[in-house]
């Protein structure tokens, strides 16, 4: 053995090499990662011991441990691309799809990830790397402080992807800082040598500079590692790689759901789906709106590919088969508290449970088997989740503020309240049945009617007024369409058809998450048995006091209304104004220097951006510009549209370039060909002759806009990107 080898080190280094693979465990499980991360470690220990016997092999060990370590894992991670044992175009193809497109294929799934050889892949590949760049770093340059900084990118790699919390976050620093100060102490230990009778005897005596690295080293990380985990300054879950990534959606149209309820109800008969489950099912679920701009609901749904499960609450466990005939997609019926679904691997939303297909149904049977677990909640004095968004309410008819105060008779957002809320639409409104002259729409025009004049509508109508009565009353809510349980069978499966269709609300409750509710239910006369989550909330409506005793929250007797105010206000007058004045201060001047900061950057970044993306980002330059000089701009308004209406502000001198603008981006979006940098680069020469005609304007309105701030926050919607 050569003296320049050190087993102890080399060991140690690739032991710290293979724990920080390892510490990719939340992300795909211990057993699928433990092969193929103890393949790569033992491979490059086998060349390591290999070159160090035949020391002419020294240069080709990087060679070596690559190949080798590639070899190993196409043998234990493909496969099934080998041909009797051998590697195949296919086994190449599937390694550059690993190191390519598996980081982020893993962080566009959910977790545990399913452990497919492309998604699985750029852990040990990135283990190799991180092997080969280490050995070489100790081997040659004799520095083990240095070799331990491949290792460390990738443990950091693997806490940004999911970091470890609490005693498994103590016991992966303890499992990493203790062969990592076995590496620091081998490369600072003394060596002596003592002749014995027998022949020569190696002995290690511990100087200090040796042990206080590796101690430190060891205690720094535990340290470390036990304050992170117990940091959690707004009670919110780490931010991940994971949250920067999201699977993208089909590519073909996506519909809503909610625009159907109307043509399904008028063709009733028609079957959508049938299953067969082991516990009823109240609802099947569709898809989730939160937004809501006064004229459409939208989803924003997060989708991830659907990974090997998905972690449920402990309470009453389901599955049910189902055989969907009925719906083109991409939308699958789903259940809330889903957990796994078998069969399929759809695109799934986890903090709404809903289902896409990433391919649109054509025409056949889709069969797939779901799973759930539903808790176990009491809701008799639930309290609305401060943490959920409220959501947005668009442009608010005034005569609708009244019915909103009316409905919840001044209660506080509770759950209390929202169930009040519920019955009363379902005692002053009527369900339409039949087939003809059934109501359409969910707009703020369509609900108005529904709410002040017909008070007749289908769940469409009933579900979305509830959400924007509810949110006017600061309760957080949603809208879900989809489809009731059936207790139609046939064949032994229930058989869910049209006239089963349902939209719905959900209200935040804490503790319990997204609740059911259903106005329609007693509205249309027609309650139906409860199962699950829907028990807890019958027994809740059971317990709603009568309207006539509901009472808005009253301070106790004989308390005086300001008394709490006088003992309180002497304490903290000698406080409360300077912290006042120094917030003012502070506010103006973030005002000052942070707006024109931060539209600086935003023009920087937009600037940069190239192809399609680069013209877009120009029409947003001069979109924000002119809305800052006060130019009105709504959704919807093509760039000829806002250049009309920047005429009057500087004449020609904005009007022409936005128009010229409008020419590129009709090119941009609609006319298929590929942007090049000339279409970029003369759409931002649009913007900096835009730029010099608000230049001529008075230096009050040039200030004026420079600080204006609500041209910093983003628009929603595609309107103003249509030309």
């Amino acid at each position: 053995m050569s003296d320049r080898f050190d087993q102890i080190a080399v060991a140690a280094l690739l032991a710290v090499t293979g724990i920080a693979g390892l510490l990719f465990a939340p992300v795909f499980g211990w057993a699928e990662l433990l092969v193929p991360v103890l393949v790569v470690v033992l491979v490059a220990y086998g060349c390591a011991e290999l070159t160090a016997k035949f020391p002419k092999l020294t240069p080709y060990r990087p060679l070596l441990v690559a190949l080798l370590g590639l070899l190993g894992l196409i043998e234990t991670v493909l496969t099934s691309t080998t041909l009797a044992f051998l590697p195949t175009g296919a086994s190449l193809q599937g390694l550059a799809r690993g190191l390519t497109e598996g980081w982020r294929l893993t962080l566009q799934s959910t977790w545990p990830a399913r452990p497919i050889p492309e998604q699985l892949l750029f852990v040990p590949l990135s283990v190799l790397l991180a092997v080969v760049l280490g050995l070489e770093l100790l081997l040659r340059l004799k520095k083990p402080l240095v070799a331990l900084v491949p290792s460390l990118a990738v443990a950091c790699l693997a806490q940004a992807y999911q970091a470890l919390t609490g005693v498994f976050a103590v016991v992966a620093a303890l499992a990493y800082a203790l062969p990592a100060g076995l590496l620091l102490w081998s490369g600072r230990r003394v060596r002596s040598v003592s002749r014995a009778p027998g022949g020569p005897r190696f002995s290690w005596r511990l100087t200090g500079s040796a042990v206080w690295p590796a101690l430190s080293t060891v205690v720094a990380l535990v340290a470390g590692a036990v304050a992170l985990a117990g940091l959690d300054p707004v009670g919110r879950d780490p931010l991940t790689l994971k949250d920067t990534q999201a699977a993208p959606p089909p590519r073909s149209r996506i519909g809503n759901p909610l625009d159907e309820i109307a043509q399904r109800l008028i063709r009733p008969g028609e079957e959508v789906f049938r299953y067969r489950g082991d516990t009823p099912v109240d609802q099947w679920r569709l898809i989730v709106l939160n937004g809501f701009d006064g004229a459409n609901w939208l989803s924003d749904s997060r989708l991830r590919r659907l990974g090997a499960g998905l972690e449920g609450a402990p309470g009453v466990s389901g599955s049910a088969e189902l055989k969907v005939r009925g719906l083109s997609g991409p939308w699958l019926p789903s259940h809330q508290d889903l957990t796994g679904v078998d069969g399929l691997t759809p695109l799934v939303d986890e903090s709404a449970g809903t289902l896409m297909t990433e391919s649109p149904s054509t025409g056949q049977e889709r069969n797939y088997r779901l799973s759930w677990s539903s808790p176990e909640v009491d809701l008799g004095s639930g309290e609305i989740d401060p943490r959920a968004p409220l959501g947005g309410l668009g442009a608010v008819p005034p005569d609708v503020e009244n019915v909103a105060k009316d409905a919840v008779r001044g209660l506080r957002p509770t759950f209390q309240s929202a169930l009040q809320l519920e019955r009363f639409l379902s005692t002053n409104y009527q369900v339409a049945t039949g087939t003809e002259e059934l109501p359409t729409g969910h707009g703020w025009p369509q609900l108005r009617h529904f709410l002040l004049e017909s008070k007749r509508g289908t769940s469409e109508q009933f579900a979305a007024a509830y959400v924007v009565l509810a949110r006017m009353s600061g309760i957080p809510a949603r809208l879900v369409v989809g489809f009731r349980g059936s207790a139609e069978t046939d064949g032994g499966m229930h058989v869910v058809r049209n006239r089963d269709v349902l939209a719905w609300p959900e209200v935040a409750v804490a503790g319990a998450g997204w609740v059911a509710l259903d106005p329609t239910a007693a509205a249309g006369k027609a309650e139906r048995s409860q199962a699950g989550p829907g028990k807890a909330v019958a027994r809740a409506r059971a317990q709603l006091p009568a309207e006539q005793q509901l009472r808005p929250p009253q301070l106790p007797p004989g308390t005086p209304a300001d008394s709490g105010e006088d003992q309180s206000t002497e304490a903290g007058m000698s406080w409360w104004w300077p912290s006042l004045v120094a917030a003012i201060v502070l506010f103006g001047l973030l005002w000052l220097v942070g707006v024109p900061a931060a539209k600086v950057v935003r023009a920087r970044r937009r600037r940069r951006r190239s192809g399609a993306e680069g013209v877009l980002g120009a029409w947003d330059e001069i979109r924000d510009r002119l809305r800052a000089h006060g130019v009105p701009f709504r959704i919807g308004m093509t760039p000829r549209d806002l250049a009309e209406s920047a005429g009057s502000l500087a004449g020609d001198g904005i009007r022409e370039p936005v128009a010229r603008l409008a020419k590129v981006l009709d090119v941009t979006l609609w006319s298929g060909v590929p942007v090049g940098d000339g279409s970029v680069r003369r759409a931002w020469q649009e913007v900096g002759e835009v730029r010099r005609g608000l230049a001529t304007r008075p230096f009050a309105a040039r200030v004026l806009a420079a600080l204006e701030p609500r041209t910093l926050v983003p628009i929603r919607g595609r309107g103003s990107r249509e030309g």
